[in-house]
């Protein structure tokens, strides 16, 4: 169990960085063989602005809801003891591939500009008839960027591909062991929901848009009856699937996960109040430059439609007791701090740092690539590409982004392609 005393804060330029020794890889030949759908900025989506008004503020409120105590246990004690991050590693039964192994079709879901640093491919018999999700990182979990001895990286999935099936079936997360850079080892843990006072669990049935490990607490937004939650898993609470089948829960002679070998019960969960303007929640990430810590989150809206998007913050609960839980009031009331309004739409991915947002749009229309935002008090600037200053330059399909503060990496995926690039990268090439 990793050790909680420490929260200390810790900048770039150190020696950690020697994480990110070794030549980057040569991927932007095989991401530029595409027509990137280039379009020069005339109008990108300009300045955040502050929504100040108490009823912006107050169509972001979460409710917390906890599981009871008796409920987990009473699945502990079916099951077995929970086990940590640490067992779950060792018992990884996948590797990934190194980029120099990805094939040309997969290399097309990197960025064209800037390029990545490092890229892996899932296993297509693996992830097939899988939609591929959120990324989050122990750099996420605490600020010296490890786990105990550990540096993981954290791959969301939902069961049912793209399209109108999306969703459908049970989500899951890879633990993968990124100790060692050139041979990232992983294996699957089912998302679950406990149910019959703790005697069972139902899968999580949802996209995995949005992710943050924060301490010994997993956030995974989830899309349950047309309302936007977030579920909260207990890394430390890991428990073994007995029986490897395709159901999931108690079956006869165990305990089965949908073919993973390991279950993440929810222990919490935290809603958006259902009124007409509540927002349609998409990522979430870690913003570790403010103080306290907070959970960033964005709202998904029309890909150019007529309404742009809103950003926004919860603070992280400093109460004993509280490691990785939102601050909430006495009546379980969690409030957004601060609240924004883009003009940007169809967001996916968001980051926040110091005094710059992060924001990522998937393909859309005819276009093959995606585009990546950086947005202040300003104004915006776009990631961009060649001598005419084009911006369709980003990966097509990355639906969060995770900023590894002790290396200074952002890490994300797209398609079956997990890859990363220095965050001082994006800003040379937004600005």
């Amino acid at each position: 169990m990793k050790h909680r005393g420490r929260h200390r804060r810790r900048r770039r330029g150190r020696a950690v960085r020697a994480f990110l020794t070794g030549t980057a890889l040569a991927l932007t030949a095989a991401a530029t063989m595409i027509s990137a759908s280039q379009a020069t900025v005339t109008d990108g989506p300009g300045a955040v602005k502050p929504l100040t008004a108490s009823a912006d503020r107050e169509a972001l409120r979460l409710s917390e809801h906890l599981v009871p105590q008796v409920f987990l246990d009473r699945l502990a004690a079916e099951m077995g003891p929970p086990v940590g991050v640490g067992a779950v590693l060792a018992g990884a039964d996948r590797t990934l591939r190194n980029g120099a192994r990805c094939t040309d079709e997969e290399r097309r879901a990197l960025p064209v500009s800037p390029a990545a640093s490092r890229a892996y491919c899932w296993n297509g018999a693996d992830t097939e008839g899988w939609r591929p999700g959120a990324v989050t990182t122990s750099g996420d979990a605490d600020d010296d960027g490890l786990w105990g001895a550990h540096r993981v990286i954290l791959s969301g999935w939902s069961r049912g591909g793209g399209g109108p099936a999306a969703g459908r079936g049970p989500a899951r997360v890879a633990f993968v062991d990124a100790g060692d850079l050139d041979r990232l080892t992983y294996t699957w843990a089912l998302l679950a929901v406990p149910v019959d006072g703790g005697r069972d669990y139902r899968g999580l049935v949802s996209p995995v848009s949005g992710m943050v490990w924060y301490q010994d607490k997993l956030l995974v937004t989830a899309e349950e009856g047309g309302r936007t939650a977030l579920y909260v898993y207990d890394v430390n609470r890991v428990q073994r699937a007995t029986v490897i089948g395709e159901a999931v829960g108690r079956v006869p002679g165990g305990w089965s996960a949908h073919g993973a070998r390991y279950v993440l019960p929810a222990i919490a969960s935290y809603r958006l109040g259902g009124g007409p303007d509540a927002p349609h929640l998409t990522g979430v990430s870690v913003d570790r430059s403010t103080a306290p810590d907070t959970l960033v989150a964005a709202e998904w809206t029309l890909d150019g439609g007529d309404r742009g998007a809103r950003l926004w913050r919860y603070a992280f609960d400093s109460a004993p007791g509280r490691a990785g839980f939102l601050a909430a009031d006495a009546a379980g009331r969690v409030g957004a701090t601060e609240a924004y309004r883009t003009e940007a739409t169809g967001v996916r991915g968001v980051l926040a740092h110091e005094d710059a947002w992060y924001l990522t749009q998937g393909a859309a229309g005819d276009e093959r690539r995606g585009r990546l935002w950086r947005q202040d008090a300003d104004g915006a600037r776009a990631v961009t590409c060649g001598a005419d200053g084009a911006y369709g330059c980003w990966s097509p399909g990355t639906e969060s982004l995770s900023y590894w503060a002790a290396t200074g990496e952002v890490w994300t995926q797209s398609g079956r392609v997990l890859f990363s690039l220095p965050l001082a990268a994006i800003d040379r090439s937004a600005e």
